[in-house]
């Protein structure tokens, strides 16, 4: 496999790596946004989260948590940023699941707007709908 994360993972990378079970690996980005910047990656390969199994899913959110935690103690920032990009039109670079924690501090320029939007209340409510009609369906 040609997966940056698998050969982290395989040791054929080496990475700074902050946190190991069975199933997760967490280490830090080398391309970080801030100081602390830390990926949380599963250890077997999935491109998206969507393809992931509950079971593995649920490890990766336990063990989101407790590096979060870690991560805001050690930069000592005010906050964190957890995120999940999913294919390259969200911003995805590697196809691997992971997840960015980012330490934040106040005015730190990072992220500085959301591009939100108004949504009519049918328009929520029809979308609603769609996507309850759709995780039903599973």
């Amino acid at each position: 496999m040609d997966c940056v994360f698998c050969k982290i993972i395989a040791g054929q990378i080496p990475c700074s790596k902050v946190y190991e079970d069975d199933n997760v690996l967490a280490f830090m980005d080398i391309n970080p946004l801030a100081e602390y910047h830390t990926l949380v990656i599963p250890k077997e390969h999935f491109e998206f989260l969507w393809d992931c199994p509950a079971e593995l899913s649920a490890a990766i959110g336990s063990a989101l948590p407790k590096i979060s935690r870690a991560v805001q103690k050690a930069s000592g920032s005010d906050g964190c940023n957890v995120l999940n990009n999913n294919a390259s039109a969200a911003g995805q670079a590697v196809p691997h699941i992971h997840f960015h924690i980012i330490p934040r501090f106040e005015n730190d320029g990072v992220f500085t707007e959301w591009p939100a939007k108004q949504l009519a209340p049918e328009k929520a409510q029809q979308a609603a709908e769609k996507i309850k009609t759709l995780i039903d369906a599973e």
